[in-house]
């Protein structure tokens, strides 16, 4: 009697212990959620915030660039405007050199005039000196005198008004040459004006350089400090997900089911979750039949001498192996989808309760997206949030995330035939049939969803 009662309260005592562990277990895993959701939120304001800065340094970056660029192309225009003038400076002062050259021939001139007419004026005085006597002496008649005076006189008169154009050609070469001289001057001033414009101009942009790759500096530490941040963004939610993904089986109560679907929606970026309902339910009654074929030794198995390589392609028998190795899983009794009318109209080969393809699930990326996402490694496509996930990316590859009607029927579409359209093969394998009832379930589910009855 005694035994009995100690076996008694040490049952009652293991349940306990078991229950309080359990309890415990339980509060630990929510008040780290809640302590994980919280630091999530102030890395999602600060990564805003970096957002804010990243934005506002590629404003400085830009603004610093244009007057970089500006500062250049000034700089280049005044460089070929230093080169211009300079090029007239040395044209001016070819010119210059020139009419100084004609000026002092024009003074040779000048000089050479004035003393032939300094020697004319001599000569007509010596000959107004000479008396009668002398004249009649030295000229045979009186009219040859005064012939030879006349020429003089003339010849006086020629060498003045000769000496009179050659001074004002002087004078007037004089001024070309004050006038060249002060062009010259000129833009020798603004040769000297533009090169401390350009000086100043070349300091700015070294200036702005500096500035430029400082804020570059700032720029790529601001990009790392939030790609960290996002990182560990990415690690957080990987753990919240963690500590709130359904389990292994799909869960059958409606309340249970939304929350699952409308997490799995969220996950692959706003897919509705009765599109998501609606089509697992279509394709596995929601969990229930995840396939009657290659399940020799299940509960319920319609076709267990069906093998996989018997209902799949040849194609998929690689990806199923890896897939079921990596799992630990029993190739030879874990449920497929069977062919329909002996893979003349589809193959089968589909996997769990989403129903994917072995080749679509490890070769097009799905397996690797939901490791990300969950953080759970590997993937498994009979597990229910993997499953629920996946039919959610695959609707959300197919633009069902616009959650038009439209794009919803051809993501469905998509589902069953690898195409949004209704091609004659697609019509073959029963696409018609199968969009119209997915979109018709999903009807169902969102008429629960916004009566409030789930």
């Amino acid at each position: 009697m005694f035994s009995r009662i100690f076996k008694i309260l040490l049952v009652i005592t293991y349940i306990f212990v078991f229950s309080f562990f359990f309890v415990f277990a339980q509060t630990n895993q929510e008040d780290e959620r809640l302590k994980l959701e919280k630091e999530l939120k102030e890395l999602e304001e600060r990564i805003k915030q970096y957002e804010k800065d990243i934005s506002k340094t590629e404003a400085e970056k830009k603004d610093l660039k244009n007057q970089i660029i500006n500062l250049k192309n000034k700089i280049e225009k005044l460089d070929l405007e230093i080169e211009k003038s300079n090029r007239i400076i040395n044209d001016l002062s070819k010119q210059i050199k020139n009419t100084q050259s004609s000026i002092e021939a024009n003074s040779l001139k000048i000089e050479d005039l004035k003393r032939k007419l300094s020697e004319i004026i001599r000569n007509i005085n010596k000959e107004d000196e000479k008396s009668i006597v002398e004249i009649l002496l030295a000229e045979r008649n009186i009219s040859g005198f005064f012939d030879s005076l006349t020429a003089l006189n003339i010849l006086h008169q020629k060498n003045q008004e000769l000496l009179k154009n050659i001074k004002i050609l002087k004078s007037n070469l004089e001024d070309q040459k004050k006038s060249l001289d002060e062009e010259k001057e000129e833009l020798g001033q603004a040769v000297k004006v533009r090169t401390l414009q350009k000086q100043q101009s070349e300091a700015v942009k070294k200036e702005r350089e500096v500035f430029l790759n400082m804020t570059e500096a700032q720029y790529q530490k601001y990009l790392k400090e939030k790609k960290e941040l996002e990182e560990k963004v990415k690690e957080i939610t990987a753990r919240i997900t963690q500590l709130t993904l359904p389990g292994l089986t799909v869960p059958q109560n409606k309340k249970e089911l939304y929350e699952l679907a409308k997490w799995a929606g969220n996950a692959a970026g706003g897919v509705r979750p009765a599109l998501i309902l609606g089509l697992i339910e279509v394709e596995s009654a929601l969990g229930i039949n995840v396939g009657q074929c290659n399940c020799a030794g299940q509960p319920v198995c319609r076709y267990p001498e069906l093998t996989y390589k018997q209902v799949m392609p040849k194609s998929q028998w690689n990806s199923f192996e890896a897939i079921t190795k990596e799992l630990n899983l029993n190739i030879n009794s874990i449920p497929v989808s069977c062919y329909v009318a002996g893979g003349s109209i589809q193959m089968g080969g589909a996997m769990g309760p989403a129903q994917f393809m072995p080749n679509t699930w490890l070769n097009l990326g799905y397996k690797q997206r939901i490791e990300n996402i969950t953080g759970i490694k590997p993937a498994n496509p009979w597990r229910a949030a993997d499953a629920f996930l996946a039919a959610a990316l695959y609707l959300a590859d197919w633009n069902a995330t616009s959650q038009s009607r439209e794009s919803e029927m051809k993501a469905a579409t998509a589902y069953l035939c690898g195409t949004g359209d209704l091609t004659p093969a697609c019509r073959r394998a029963g696409g018609e049939w199968y969009r119209n009832l997915v979109m018709s379930k999903a009807d169902q589910w969102q008429q629960w969803i916004n009566e409030g009855s789930i």
